[in-house]
């Protein structure tokens, strides 16, 4: 397992984030308030919040993860997580995703009594972990790297995440059928996915690695449901959904188009007159 130490920033007023991978133990600062994003969690993840706040959202429902608290994220699920400052401090985070290969290894270097097929797995796919002495003392064993130039060895990473694997273990052994189940995801339905991701900007590659194929199966499956390509489909079921904010809901146009996914004001003007035939600046459709 390679040691790789990788840092990407932002410009802005306010400052820059800061994300500094450790082979799979992510130390992350945001010095922007609301840094809001979705992420596709394609490991399993165990974010712990050091400073700030952490709002997790998933499927309508919204979990806080103040400072000294973690939270659990199942594999190939897909979730928002917005960064907050709390108490006049940005957000940090440390976390660790468990890869698969690194799971199945751990999985054959237990004994069989440590194994137990009869635990059936939650349905949960995220997950609120209590406070327990074990979880704590892992993450306060990493905070010293936070803000040193010095980096944890590779036997170092290993054993923290062998560490993290048993402390969920400790916390509930429904974790157990999660952490080592090694089939294949199953295929998402793509209708239904870009119906409720439709106001994301994603890549077509992120939605087909989200909905469980390769680019070239994803195109083949997605030509099978519809007659515009994904991109076009895109744009048509952003401007129904803006159509009916502004005509049936009486939303104001600057209000509507970044909310249901367009970047920029003037391309929404014109994508909506040329698929309406009239201009969105007005709540009544024109006269015949």
């Amino acid at each position: 397992m390679l040691l790789s130490l990788r840092i990407f920033t932002k410009s802005n007023d306010m400052g820059s984030p800061e994300m500094i991978n450790y082979s799979g133990i992510i130390f992350s600062c945001y010095a922007d308030n609301n840094t809001s994003c979705v992420h596709a969690i394609k490991d399993h993840s165990l974010i712990y919040t050091y400073a700030g706040k952490l709002l997790v959202e998933d499927r309508g429902k919204e979990l806080t993860i103040l400072p000294g608290e973690c939270v659990f994220i199942r594999r190939n699920h897909r979730v928002r997580l917005t960064k907050l400052y709390a108490d006049k401090q940005p957000y940090k985070g440390i976390t660790f995703l468990f890869r698969r290969n690194f799971l199945r290894e751990f999985y054959n270097n237990m004994g069989k009594k440590e194994k137990s097929n009869d635990i059936k797995a939650p349905e949960e796919n995220v997950f609120r972990i209590p406070l327990r002495p074990d979880m704590s003392s892992l993450f306060h064993s990493l905070l010293p790297y936070f803000d040193s130039s010095v980096q944890p060895t590779n036997d170092i990473i290993k054993l923290k995440e062998q560490e993290a694997v048993y402390s969920l273990l400790n916390t509930d052994n429904q974790f157990s059928p999660v952490l080592f189940d090694f089939t294949e995801p199953w295929k998402i339905d793509i209708i239904d996915f870009l119906n409720e991701n439709y106001m994301y900007d994603l890549t077509l590659e992120e939605i087909a690695s989200y909905t469980g194929r390769s680019l070239a199966t994803f195109k083949r499956d997605f030509a099978k449901v519809s007659e515009l390509p994904p991109r076009k489909w895109l744009i048509k079921k952003r401007l129904e959904v803006a159509y009916d904010k502004i005509m049936n809901q009486d939303m104001k146009v600057r209000d509507v188009y970044a909310e249901v996914g367009f970047k920029n004001l003037s391309h929404f003007y014109k994508a909506f007159k040329k698929q309406y035939g009239f201009s969105p600046k007005t709540n009544t459709t024109p006269r015949l």
